[in-house]
């Protein structure tokens, strides 16, 4: 392998292209569980843009954009492409909604989002984290608030939100998060165990009350609380 040269934005561009495609194959083969066979065609753009490589550490630059949950650090991952596709499509994230994100990590999906036009305010537990997330997502000229925190409280002074993106399971809706979600709004999150969740979209209806459907066994790490 010694004598590879250095990869071009061109490569990086064509396995990202490869990266997106392969989430197509995914919504596809699954379109009983998600209920749609495709992805939404604005998300679809936001991630043939972002250059995920850069939300990686240095030396992952390279297999960014295979479809497997990648190590960050900090006993952290970045899930795999499809699942962290399937999670902002079931989103389904609108240009100006105010966003929650908890569990910034090194900030690909509020980057993802920040693109879609989404308002981003996002929740980090490791302060590293938050302060490379913050800068890589400059370095794209896109916008996200983030702060160093327990997620599992939300960010009461931004709220309510239109939409929640938990990427990290708990064992139900953390009450925080749920006081924050606006009427009408949605959140995906894993709920269940540490072993195995169900990914799940919880709406709120108009009364104010929750409703939560199941989508697909996911596994993540839980929450701290």
């Amino acid at each position: 392998m010694g004598g590879m040269k250095p990869m071009t934005e061109q490569h990086l561009a064509t396995l990202r292209r490869h990266m997106v495609e392969v989430v197509d194959l995914h919504f596809d083969l699954a379109e009983d569980e998600i209920g749609k066979a495709a992805l939404g065609p604005e998300l679809r753009t936001a991630l043939l843009h972002v250059p995920r490589h850069i939300f990686v550490p240095a030396q992952l630059a390279g297999v960014a954009y295979q479809d497997s949950p990648l190590p960050i650090g900090f006993d952290k991952t970045l899930s795999q492409p499809f699942i962290g596709a399937l999670m902002l499509d079931l989103l389904q994230l609108h240009a100006h909604d105010r966003v929650l994100e908890i569990g910034t990590g090194l900030g690909y999906q509020a980057a993802v989002m920040a693109e879609l036009g989404a308002e981003v305010f996002t929740v980090e537990i490791v302060e590293e984290f938050a302060e490379a997330a913050g800068i890589r997502i400059a370095t794209l000229g896109l916008d996200a608030e983030i702060k160093t925190g327990d997620g599992s409280r939300g960010w009461a002074d931004h709220a309510p939100f239109d939409r929640i993106l938990v990427t990290a399971a708990a064992r139900e809706v953390p009450v925080a998060l749920a006081e924050q979600l606006a009427a009408g709004g949605r959140m995906v999150i894993p709920l269940g165990g540490k072993d195995v969740q169900q990914l799940s979209v919880v709406t709120k209806d108009r009364a104010g009350v929750l409703h939560v459907r199941g989508i697909m066994p996911v596994r993540f790490t839980l929450l701290e609380s």
